[in-house]
Protein backbone atom coordinates (compact mmCIF):
# COMPACT_ATOMS: atom_id res chain seq x y z
CA UNK A 1 0.00 0.00 0.00
CA UNK A 2 1.36 3.75 -0.65
CA UNK A 3 1.50 5.91 2.44
CA UNK A 4 1.19 9.15 0.43
CA UNK A 5 -2.91 9.36 0.35
CA UNK A 6 -3.39 8.05 3.73
CA UNK A 7 -4.19 10.97 6.33
CA UNK A 8 -4.00 8.69 10.03
CA UNK A 9 -5.17 10.44 13.01
CA UNK A 10 -5.51 8.41 16.11
CA UNK A 11 -8.58 5.51 16.83
CA UNK A 12 -10.78 6.56 19.50
CA UNK A 13 -10.02 2.54 20.73
CA UNK A 14 -6.43 3.59 21.34
CA UNK A 15 -5.33 3.58 25.40
CA UNK A 16 -3.80 6.04 27.02
CA UNK A 17 -0.56 3.62 27.81
CA UNK A 18 1.02 3.92 24.59
CA UNK A 19 -0.55 1.42 22.82
CA UNK A 20 -2.14 2.74 20.18
CA UNK A 21 -3.51 2.62 16.37
CA UNK A 22 -3.99 4.87 13.84
CA UNK A 23 -6.68 4.58 11.38
CA UNK A 24 -6.99 6.43 7.78
CA UNK A 25 -10.23 6.45 6.17
CA UNK A 26 -9.96 9.83 3.78
CA UNK A 27 -10.11 7.06 0.66
CA UNK A 28 -13.71 6.22 0.07
CA UNK A 29 -13.85 2.41 0.00
CA UNK A 30 -11.00 1.61 2.05
CA UNK A 31 -9.76 1.73 6.10
CA UNK A 32 -5.88 1.58 6.64
CA UNK A 33 -4.68 0.87 9.85
CA UNK A 34 -1.20 1.45 11.23
CA UNK A 35 0.62 1.10 14.99
CA UNK A 36 1.07 4.38 15.91
CA UNK A 37 5.06 3.58 17.31
CA UNK A 38 5.98 2.64 13.82
CA UNK A 39 4.70 5.10 11.67
CA UNK A 40 6.75 4.02 8.86
CA UNK A 41 6.23 0.28 9.25
CA UNK A 42 2.81 -2.29 7.81
CA UNK A 43 0.17 -0.38 7.16
CA UNK A 44 -2.94 -3.49 7.13
CA UNK A 45 -6.68 -3.18 5.59
CA UNK A 46 -9.02 -2.47 8.00
CA UNK A 47 -12.81 -3.44 7.90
Amino acid sequence: MSRAPFEFTKSTYSSGNGECVEVARNIPGTIAVRDSKDVDGAIGPGR
